[in-house]
């Protein structure tokens, strides 16, 4: 009888699989600049959401004239702008409500283009052909033009509902929440095109694996098949794009701002600071550089995350 175990070439120990998390983990780590993009957001989202409880006084409209435009320094470590607010709440508090605003539409964005893309790539055929000529056609379209002209109409709603209130006597305001709300949809429903697309390539290609076929003859639901096992396998290039496009939302919120059309004042954000900024940009250097660098640090954050997450997810990579 032969004993296998006596066998010179037989394994002493079976090697122990690796996860595609761990072992993402573990190249995402090795990418330097990643690491500290990551560290850099953690840090921010902190500051921004935990740091107003610790300051004192109103940032959004609180104003103290006799110290408008004073230079970094002392008791006002970023300075102050043109009304007299410190630039470090204000800087603070516009992180916040940027941050919110990248998180918030891309969420929405998400949501839309999953479900859409998910289900043009499982069925395929005509209704496949039909949602994506659709996708074609809204992609030709000038969509940061109607994000505007949608903003305009919003802003303009919103001041007719406070002036019917007020001429009621009633203090009632809806106009920065209806703003905040329909920038939030506007930007996320600008946003999914793309999600949806790469979605929907991932979710041909798992269509024609064993276990899809294999829950198809079980007789198992469509949305259960879509929700529990299509969805979970494509999450690697949805978290990679992800991290591209928070950005990608936060410089269009900055813009729409920019131009007045987004947060509106006395609510900080980082794209009205900067217009602030660059309106007094010869008086007062510091309104424009500081929230500018911190935007441009984050945004670089980001897409070096995304990068790192690109590669640590990679098929490819993993092999190494």
């Amino acid at each position: 009888m032969n004993d296998t175990s006596t066998r010179p070439d037989a394994p002493d120990t079976v090697e122990k699989g690796e996860s595609l998390w761990v072992g993402a983990w573990y190249r995402l780590r090795k990418n330097k600049m990643a690491l500290a993009g990551g560290i850099f957001i953690l840090l921010l989202a902190g500051l921004s959401f935990i740091g107003p409880f610790f300051l004192e006084g109103d940032y959004y409209t609180n104003t103290v004239l006799e110290d408008k435009l004073q230079s970094p320094g002392g008791k006002y470590p970023l300075g102050t702008d043109h009304l007299g607010r410190d630039q470090l709440g204000r800087i603070i508090k516009g992180g916040q409500i940027s941050l919110m605003v990248g998180m918030v539409a891309t969420l929405v964005s998400l949501t839309i283009g999953i479900g859409y893309g998910t289900v043009s790539g499982y069925f395929g055929g005509k209704v496949d052909s039909v949602m994506m000529r659709l996708v074609d056609i809204l992609y030709s379209l000038p969509f940061v033009i109607f994000v505007i002209l949608l903003m305009v109409f919003a802003k303009d709603l919103g001041d007719s509902i406070d002036e019917w209130f007020r001429a009621r006597g009633s203090e009632f305001s809806i106009s920065g929440q209806w703003n905040m709300l329909l920038l939030f949809v506007a930007i996320g429903a600008v946003e999914w095109l793309t999600m949806a697309r790469i979605v929907r390539g991932q979710v041909m290609s798992l269509r024609r694996q064993e276990f899809i076929e294999a829950c198809i003859s079980l007789g198992l639901p469509t949305r259960r098949i879509l929700f529990r096992h299509m969805v979970p396998n494509i999450l690697g290039p949805v978290i990679v794009y992800t991290t591209l496009t928070i950005p990608a939302v936060m410089l269009l919120e900055a813009f729409l701002s920019f131009l007045g059309l987004g947060v509106q004042p006395p609510t900080p954000s980082w794209g009205l600071l900067i217009k602030d900024g660059a309106d007094r940009m010869r008086e007062a250097w510091w309104m424009l550089v500081f929230p500018g660098v911190l935007f441009a640090t984050t945004l670089f954050s980001f897409n070096f995350v995304g990068d790192g997450l690109r590669d640590a997810l990679d098929p490819k990579t993993s092999k190494d």
